[in-house]
């Protein structure tokens, strides 16, 4: 039975040498900025009431509040897939009414982009065991994957460009049919329902963003790769409270002397070129 192993797993070597991992293989990337210029915002009838009597509207912040990632494979193009990215974003905005009040309201933006990775060839089903499991009892249908490619999004906050008022300039049908395909879980992030047969003669709002993203195709492969032997950490744990001197903890902290710097060096590289930073210094 031993000869049975295998030896490249690394079972039976020193402390360092190769073993055998499970794990994701990144097979290809890309990363991007995207311009959404001018998306359409939905919002509730309270919200396009509100727009309706505005006189200026801004923007206050947006924060994206869910994601679809798709993977299709491309036709007549093997090992590679379109990724499909559907980012869900809030926003919240102040409008200026008469008499000098505001009214903050919120509303969502839909942004979609597609982009074309190579994911590798090749699928397989995989079955796993589960002690809950008996010889003969009910198969578990749960118990199986695939090493089917999957897509991987990174991004930041997306970054507000412009707001802006203006008629639809679009059919009503086409204007609708994106709210409707907003899931509920979205949609329940603000309060109230969103409008979907709004009327086309009245003005909409408009946002442009921008946004960061760092896309990523994976597999599931096995690699080989350097490692060493676990080992129990010396460093024993430490309290994180006393209840002899409550200031023991604060007192181990150090001081945050970066909290209190002021970062110079974009003053310092205007400087050495001749221009003037806007501090005072030329």
């Amino acid at each position: 039975m031993q000869d049975n192993r295998n030896s490249r797993c690394g079972l039976g070597c020193d402390n360092m040498g190769t073993v055998c991992i499970s794990t994701n293989r990144v097979l290809d990337c890309c990363r991007d900025r995207d311009c959404f210029e001018d998306v359409r915002i939905f919002l509730t009838s309270f919200g396009e009431e509100v727009v309706a009597n505005a006189s200026n509207i801004r923007t206050r912040c947006a924060k994206l509040i869910g994601a679809y990632v798709g993977v299709d494979a491309v036709p007549f193009n093997r090992g590679f897939y379109r990724v499909t990215v559907r980012y869900y974003v809030k926003v919240e905005c102040e409008a200026c009414l008469c008499m000098g009040k505001s009214q903050s309201f919120c509303g969502i933006a839909v942004l979609e982009k597609d982009v074309i990775l190579y994911g590798g060839e090749g699928s397989v089903v995989s079955y796993s065991s589960s002690p809950a499991t008996e010889y003969c009892g009910v198969v578990n249908t749960n118990n199986s994957c695939t090493n089917d490619p999957i897509a991987v999004v990174e991004t930041v906050e997306p970054i507000v460009l412009s707001t802006k008022v203006m008629d639809c300039s679009c059919s009503c049908n086409s204007c609708c049919s994106e709210c409707c395909e907003i899931p509920e879980s979205i949609c329940g992030c603000i309060d109230g329902e969103l409008v979907s047969n709004s009327n086309s003669n009245s003005p909409h709002l408009y946002i442009s963003f921008g946004i960061f993203s760092v896309i990523r195709i994976e597999r599931e492969a096995q690699l080989l790769v350097q490692a060493t032997d676990y080992s129990v950490p010396d460093k024993e744990c430490t309290s994180a409270s006393s209840d002899d001197n409550p200031c023991s903890l604060f007192n181990t902290m150090p001081f945050p002397i970066n909290r209190f710097k002021t970062t110079v060096s974009a003053c310092v590289e205007q400087n050495q070129s001749g221009g003037s930073c806007g501090c005072g210094n030329k």
